[in-house]
């Protein structure tokens, strides 16, 4: 996506949103796990990344 027509200020601006929105659905976070487990995206990889999300979710202290 390329922001080159927008001034600066508002370049920058979508560029973090865009940043925020791959965070909240995942996309930079599996990204990362590819590229820390050296995978190519494909389903298995998909599938590996989600089992490790909720492996991490199930471990962490519930409160209440």
């Amino acid at each position: 996506m390329s922001l080159e027509f927008l001034p600066g200020r508002a370049s920058r601006v979508l560029a973090v949103v865009g940043s925020i929105l791959r965070e909240i659905f995942d996309e930079s976070a599996y990204a990362r796990f590819l590229e820390r487990n050296k995978m190519e995206s494909s389903r298995e990889a998909y599938v590996s990344f989600l089992r490790e999300g909720e492996a991490l979710r199930a471990r962490r202290a519930r409160c209440c």
